[in-house]
């Protein structure tokens, strides 16, 4: 899932090569990039979801050390399993609400103001990397659970 982040990352930074272009040619030609705000709020949505599956495998995620400083290692296991398991609830919750939202998208056929791109199109990777953090939140929920026995 490194190749998944590494696209978002990816699409980050053409989102800046295009801001700073929009500014400099704004500044400099008077001719900004025109849509620069409608790709800046899709592209950093689809970034922001293509980072969660690595975050999610890594352990990346935010935690609670203070939760867990005085914890046995049996409680902290089992906060990780309740932590994966949360994970994989998000990721399915978000994954049904999100494809409710890319066929109502699709229906009315909106589009950005200016580009008059579809939006539902912003839908399709999110919705790609929520799959993906469905299956990275079973593999650690499957290790978390492994991390319990014998403890």
């Amino acid at each position: 899932m490194t190749w998944w982040a590494l696209v978002g990352g990816a699409v980050l930074l053409a989102l800046i090569a295009m801001s700073v272009w929009s500014v400099l040619g704004g500044v400099l030609l008077g001719a900004p990039f025109a849509g620069d705000f409608e790709l800046m709020q899709m592209g950093i949505a689809i970034a922001a979801f293509a980072f969660l599956p690595y975050s999610q495998l890594t352990g990346a995620n935010v935690t609670a050390d203070i939760f867990t400083m005085r914890a046995s290692p049996r409680a902290v296991a089992w906060m990780a399993v309740g932590g994966a398991a949360v994970a994989l609830g998000f990721s399915l919750l978000l994954l049904w609400r999100m494809s409710a939202g890319l066929e109502d998208y699709r229906r009315y056929e909106e589009t950005t103001t200016i580009l008059q791109i579809p939006h539902w199109i912003a839908f399709v990777p999110i919705l790609a990397s929520l799959v993906l953090l469905a299956a990275a939140s079973l593999v650690t929920l499957a290790e978390s659970l492994r991390g319990t026995e014998g403890r």
